[in-house]
């Protein structure tokens, strides 16, 4: 069983990555999907996004404590957070094209998950400070300089819209970049709150319009970041990645022409675009490379799945086979 399993997973694995795994290199650039290519495209958008909202910061901070518009030095402390959540969603994504090395087998691709999760929590800090505040002034409202909190949260609405519609495309395929964008759509939205409460104060001279504000606000960032944080907890736990049908890949590989039964399937991330697969095949004629080569290709095509290891046994009683129910 041991030379010809390992004879089988050897070659799979050539096939089954070829393209897209061909030893690290390979994979790298030739994985052709729009999701791999991600984070190689994104290093504009960072450096871009980044250095905006840098000066976006010093700007805020500035013209806040000019103004007195805590609301505006508010804004300027949750978009502190987001460059340092760019930061750590930008050298995650440089990391995760870096070839596998030393005790870091699959490379440092996880590090994208790591990021996903910091910047959850990033977001849930800022929120946590700007709805304290908001609090704070609810108390004791103060007078505002309308006009300056107006024209500087403007600024900031076109500044972080771009820098959002900057990751816009990749959202859909990578939950890194998906944080980087909801990051800069919820500062934008911010900053458009701030913009309104200082125009309705100008008109009405209700001073309580700002914290109130801060406090909607801070309620819309906290729901979008729940699915995030989620998301993200869940990949750091190894689950397979959400929609991967299990039910659908076991009935896959059992109806797969010579398997009689399969135990011990694993499905998680290897990073927050890449989905690994381990499963034992119980085939009592044993198989040919071709069938691990297509059955590879098939999981690829099918349900998105980029490393597959098979493990076949010619007897249902090798190993692991002990234990019927850990075939999740």
């Amino acid at each position: 069983m041991g030379s010809h399993d390992h004879h089988g997973h050897h070659h799979h694995d050539h096939a089954g990555h070829g393209h897209d795994h061909g030893h690290a290199h390979g994979h790298d650039h030739g994985a052709g999907h729009a999701h791999v290519h991600a984070p190689a495209n994104f290093g504009k958008a960072f450096a871009i996004g980044i250095s905006l909202n840098i000066a976006l910061v010093v700007a805020e901070a500035i013209y806040g404590y000019i103004g007195n518009s805590t609301a505006l030095l508010a804004d300027a402390g949750h978009n502190l957070s987001d460059v340092l959540g760019l930061i750590v969603a930008w050298a995650a994504s440089i990391a995760a094209r870096r070839a596998p090395s030393g005790r870091f087998t699959y490379g440092l691709r996880a590090s994208t998950i790591l990021a996903a999760l910091a910047n959850a929590v990033f977001l849930l800090v800022a929120t946590g400070a700007i709805g304290w505040e908001a609090i704070l002034r609810l108390r004791e409202p103060e007078p505002v300089a309308g006009v300056t909190v107006m024209v500087v949260a403007g600024i900031g609405i076109l500044i972080n819209g771009f820098t959002a519609m900057l990751f816009a495309r990749g959202r859909k395929d990578d939950i890194n970049i998906e944080g980087a964008y909801l990051h800069m759509a919820a500062d934008a939205a911010v900053s458009l709150g701030v913009v309104v409460s200082a125009a309705l104060i100008i008109w009405t001279g209700w001073l309580w319009l700002d914290p109130v504000t801060s406090l909607v606000i801070c309620a819309t960032i906290l729901w979008s970041t729940t699915s995030l944080l989620r998301g993200s907890i869940d990949m750091s736990m190894a689950a397979a990645p959400k929609g991967t049908d299990l039910a659908a890949i076991r009935s896959f590989l059992l109806a797969r022409p010579g398997v009689s039964a399969i135990h011990d399937l694993h499905v998680w991330p290897i990073s927050t675009t890449e989905t690994a697969l381990t499963c034992h095949l119980v085939m009592p004629a044993g198989t040919a490379d071709a069938f691990l080569m297509e059955t590879a290709q098939l999981l690829r095509a099918s349900f998105r799945i980029g490393h597959t290891t098979l493990q076949v046994e010619t007897h249902p009683d090798n190993g692991c086979a002990l234990a019927p129910d850990d075939v999740v």
